[in-house]
């Protein structure tokens, strides 16, 4: 006769949960490091007009921002109604174009500036002719990929 005897034989152990906030904080900080932030704050009103082509961009880090449009009702008392041209996070004129294009290809590495893309995005009450003179101010740049933002078409039934 066993004098010692063992009650529940090959139960499973317990979970040991001492390193699950280590683990929880180690994913937290790994999404924190990997998500971008939006880099720009838009200061004008967009209502993109509706897009007949599709095309999506494959690299959003190498793309260049130009957002034209009226200022926000909030800026409005400071800079008028009428259309402006956002480079970054300031109000700039066409003239400023060449120096943000020369600007953002120096934050590109030498392999990918020559993918980089030009995304214009633009009220579609803009008239044409500021549009126009941004192109010619990117071709002066030799800034020749360009993309117009513009929201999806509603599908045809």
């Amino acid at each position: 006769m066993a004098k010692f005897s063992r009650k529940g034989k090959g139960g499973t152990p317990e979970l040991s949960t001492s390193s699950l906030a280590d683990i929880v904080f180690m994913i937290l900080l790994f999404f924190m490091v990997t998500t971008s932030m939006r880099q720009t704050e838009r200061m004008v009103v967009i209502k993109m007009p509706e897009a007949s082509e599709i095309a999506k961009l494959e690299r959003k880090d190498l793309s260049a921002y130009i957002f034209v449009g009226t200022p926000m009702p909030n800026l409005q008392a400071q800079y008028g109604n009428d259309s402006r041209i956002q480079l970054n996070d300031s109000f700039k004129t066409i003239d400023d174009i060449r120096d943000f294009i020369a600007a953002e290809r120096e934050n590109l590495s030498e392999a990918d500036r020559q993918y980089m893309t030009v995304s214009i995005k633009a009220d579609e009450t803009v008239r044409m002719g500021i549009i126009s003179d941004i192109k010619q101010e990117l071709r002066r740049t030799s800034a020749l990929k360009i993309m117009y933002a513009a929201r999806r078409s509603a599908p045809v039934q």
